[in-house]
C-alpha cells in the first residue's frame, strides 16, 4: 500500500495508459519570445568582407549572473547588447535602435534594413545573450541556467536542474513570470498530461520555477528538528544533574 502511495505521487503524466505504447499528445503552439528590457542580445552582421563590420560586432561585454548547463552558477562576462530602460539598444554606426517588444526575426530584419545602408547584401544573426531560468526547491541542482536557445519548455528546465528530488510536489509544480512589469503565476500538474498544452510549458527569459517540499519532507525535518531539541534537552539535564550532586 505505501508503494502504491509513493508511485501516485512521483509518476509523472499518470493519466497517460501504462498498456498503450504509442500515442500523440497536442501540445500547446510554440510563440516566439520577444525582447525585454535588460535583455542582453547578440548580433552578428557578416559581409564578404569581415574587417568592414568589425566595428558592429565588437559588442561590449555585459556581467550577468547566471550559468550553462555545463558551468556552475556565478558572474559571468556575455558579449552582446544590452536593451535599455527606453528598450533600445546602441549599435555602433546604426546607431540607436528600438528592439523591446520585437522578436529576434523582426530584431533581424530591422537591423539588416538599416546596416544595408552601410553594407551590401549583409548577413544578420540575432539571438538571445542571456536567456536565463531559474529553478529552485526541491530539485537536484537548483540554479539559475543562462540556455543557448530560446525555446526552452518547463520540462527541459527540470531536466537540466537534474528532476525533482523525492520530495519534490510534482501536482503544485509553482512558476513565475513578469509580464509588463507585474510578478504573475500558474500552478502546473506534472502528474497530469495536460501540462503539455499549459500556456506555460514553454518558457519565457527570466521565468522562475518553484518546487515546494511535500507531506513527507516537512515532515522528516520537524522530525529531525523534533530529535534536535530531545538531545538537547538530555544533555542539558544530564548536564544539570551532575553539576547538582557536585556542589
Amino acid at each position: 500500500m505505501c508503494s502504491c502511495t509513493v508511485n501516485k505521487k512521483v509518476k509523472y503524466f499518470q493519466d497517460l495508459p501504462d498498456s498503450v505504447k504509442y500515442g500523440a499528445i497536442s501540445t500547446v503552439p510554440f510563440k516566439d519570445p520577444v525582447i525585454q528590457k535588460d535583455d542582453i542580445i547578440s548580433i552578428v552582421i557578416q559581409t564578404i568582407d569581415p574587417s568592414n563590420t568589425a566595428i558592429v560586432n565588437q559588442s561590449a561585454l555585459v556581467q550577468s549572473i547566471g550559468s550553462s548547463s555545463a558551468s556552475p552558477i556565478g558572474s559571468q562576462q556575455i558579449s552582446g547588447y544590452l536593451v535599455d530602460k527606453e528598450g533600445n539598444i546602441e549599435v555602433p554606426l546604426l546607431g540607436k535602435l528600438m528592439v523591446a517588444g520585437l522578436t529576434t526575426s523582426e530584431a533581424r530584419e530591422l537591423i539588416r534594413v538599416k546596416a544595408s545602408v552601410y553594407y551590401k547584401n549583409p548577413a544578420v544573426q540575432v539571438r538571445f545573450a542571456n536567456f536565463k531560468i531559474t529553478v529552485i526547491g526541491e530539485v537536484a541542482k537548483p540554479a539559475t541556467y543562462t540556455l543557448p536557445n530560446e525555446k526552452v519548455s518547463l520540462l527541459d528546465a527540470i531536466g537540466l536542474a537534474g528532476d525533482l528530488t523525492i520530495y519534490g510536489k510534482r501536482e503544485n509544480v509553482l512558476l513565475i513570470r513578469e509580464i509588463d512589469g507585474q510578478k504573475t503565476y500558474a500552478r502546473i500538474d506534472l502528474n497530469s498530461s495536460s501540462t503539455f498544452n499549459s500556456p506555460y510549458f514553454y518558457l519565457k527569459q527570466n521565468d522562475v520555477i518553484y518546487i515546494e517540499p511535500n507531506e513527507a519532507k516537512i515532515t522528516s525535518t520537524d522530525a529531525a528538528k523534533t530529535r534536535n531539541i530531545t538531545i538537547a534537552a538530555s544533555l542539558f539535564s544530564a548536564l544539570l544533574v551532575v553539576l547538582i550532586r557536585v556542589l
